[in-house]
């Protein structure tokens, strides 16, 4: 089989005073015609740098070739000169991004972004242009092709802006595609259709696809061959069932002994602990109008009624828009709810003006699905930590012996607080966000996609920490993601959301083994590699 990619003994220098010396060394790997094939690792491991690599997009004095070959269809593309392989991207070669905002202009409409590439690379005239953007809108299923191509990044879902970045990168149909972890912040619903429709694509076509994911569902779902990398070296590879079904590598073992399982564990039931938060009848719309143009009023959660108990992990589960995320920040008045009540203790936060507010601001916190965000980049860490509490009255001193202690319960040398948030990982500063809230010793913390973003293994070791943290500290914790599989290992109870409503909710065991509702099912139909007992595989 002839290949549309070929990589040999490939190897990428990282800067003087890096953790090791090359980012990718003596890398090989093949993609052949209507093949998928899937490299998975860590952050960290490589896999970006050498689809990077192939696509000519390498941080200039930064990450260097020092040795290898790269050949597209039989081109050597080392020697490609600039002008060369920008003629190659998007015309022979083409990349998908694993964040479609900041791969979007924010200025631009979709229309233009898609159109883009056919003015770089065709003389085709503007009418036949237009005609192609429709028809690449209609192939990724984007909705009425005619109304969106004029609208703009923020106007779209993630999972139709995942759908404008395939459009961009299908335009001039590519031998080779490339997907950077493109599903890995989209729920299990809008995954499965991003999925589906690349393998559609593929075969329709006849495309190569160079995967990058760190997802094992993922790797069950879509691919033929499989590469796993490890501090920038490929530590095993083969055919995707081999690997799947008998890893040989240690590190693989340990990634897929890392994915959680949809089975949930035995959990205590906490039916007789104190009420920690209960939200009655709780709605938000967000009211229509507008300067240039009239907008619908949005109704964005409706009746959303639940109780939290002390020690008990509650689980909001849905798609992206289901209203997951717009009730939990009415639940901390950060944004304020159109009818209901937010009982916290004998408070009712919802009805509380903003100085009476106040006080109770600490009894329940949030973490963030971002922590880079959620983070000041221009502060040390520890003065993050500290903050809350100083203006709540705790003495520096104090609040200081606070911090070195969570840093510590999170994991963490209490010496790292005097670094700044972008010397520290992913999974670091993410132990750090859930330091600053404990800091406060809230009852309720209020987790929103916390792990979404994180390795497999990374991903373990948070979800263990905050199932840790709710034993010791007695907290209620309302947890929201779109993965099951998470929801399955860290939550009590599961009330699942869709268009603004809860629409079952149950013990998760129960929920899980004998799903009602029909949206409910529908999730768990979607969930990539759902038959797969991975950490079972794993030995």
């Amino acid at each position: 089989m002839t290949a549309v990619l070929a990589i040999e003994g490939l190897t990428v220098r990282l800067p003087p005073g890096a953790d090791r010396e090359c980012a990718v060394a003596g890398v090989g790997l093949s993609v052949a015609a209507n093949e998928t094939l899937c490299v998975v690792g860590e952050s960290g491991s490589g896999k970006t740098v050498v689809a990077q690599s192939v696509m000519g997009l390498l941080p200039p004095r930064q990450l260097e070739i020092v040795a290898g070959g790269v050949a597209l269809l039989g081109e050597d593309l080392r020697a490609a000169s600039p002008a060369r392989l920008r003629a190659l991207r998007g015309a022979r070669m083409a990349m998908i991004f694993q964040e479609p905002m900041t791969a979007l202009n924010p200025v631009m409409s979709i229309g233009r972004q898609i159109e883009e590439a056919l003015r770089a690379h065709t003389r085709m005239p503007a009418p036949r242009r237009a005609a192609r953007v429709l028809a690449t809108m209609r192939e990724v299923d984007l909705p009425e092709p005619e109304r969106l191509r004029g609208a703009y990044p923020h106007q779209l879902s993630g999972g139709q802006r995942q759908r404008v970045t395939i459009a961009m990168a299908l335009a001039l149909e590519p031998a080779l595609l490339i997907a950077d972890e493109p599903t890995t912040a989209l729920d299990v619903t809008t995954q499965a259709r991003i999925l589906a429709l690349i393998k559609r694509l593929q075969r329709e076509r006849g495309m190569a696809v160079l995967f990058i994911t760190h997802d094992f569902g993922v790797v069950a779902e879509i691919a033929d061959r499989v590469a796993v990398m490890r501090a920038g070296e490929i530590v095993e590879a083969g055919p995707a069932e081999r690997v799947l079904s008998a890893p040989r590598h240690a590190y693989t073992r340990r990634l897929m002994a890392a994915v959680p399982s949809l089975r949930p564990p035995a959990r205590e039931p906490r039916g007789g602990a104190a009420a920690a938060l209960e939200i009655r009848g709780l709605s938000k719309t967000w009211p229509g109008g507008g300067w240039l143009r009239r907008r619908r009023a949005v109704r964005a959660a409706h009746d959303v009624s639940f109780m939290l108990r002390r020690g008990e992990t509650l689980g909001l589960v849905g798609e992206s828009g289901s209203g997951k995320t717009t009730v939990a920040r009415c639940a901390l008045r950060l944004v304020e709810p159109t009818a209901g009540a937010v009982l916290l203790g004998g408070a009712d936060l919802a009805r509380l003006r903003r100085r009476a507010l106040r006080p109770h601001r600490r009894r329940i916190q949030i973490v963030f699905q971002d922590p880079y965000r959620s983070l000041n980049p221009r502060r040390p860490v520890g003065e993050s930590i500290v903050e809350g509490p100083v203006n709540y009255g705790v003495t520096l001193e104090e609040a200081r012996r606070r911090a070195a202690a969570l840093l510590e319960l999170v994991g963490l040398d209490p010496a790292a607080a005097g670094r700044y948030p972008h010397e520290f990982s992913g999974g670091q500063r993410q132990r750090i966000c859930i330091a600053r809230a404990l800091a406060m010793e809230p009852e309720v913390l209020v987790a929103d996609e916390p792990v979404s973003a994180l390795d497999v293994s990374v991903q373990a070791q948070v979800l263990a920490l905050l199932d840790r943290v709710r034993a010791r500290f007695d907290l209620a914790m309302l947890f929201i993601t779109h993965d099951l599989r998470v929801a399955a290992q860290v939550c009590d109870r599961v009330a699942v959301m869709y268009r603004g409503e809860i629409v079952e909710t149950g013990a998760t065991a129960a929920l899980f083994a004998a799903p009602r509702h029909e949206y409910t099912k529908r999730l768990f139909a979607a969930v990539p590699g759902r038959d797969r007992d991975f950490a079972g595989a794993a030995g």
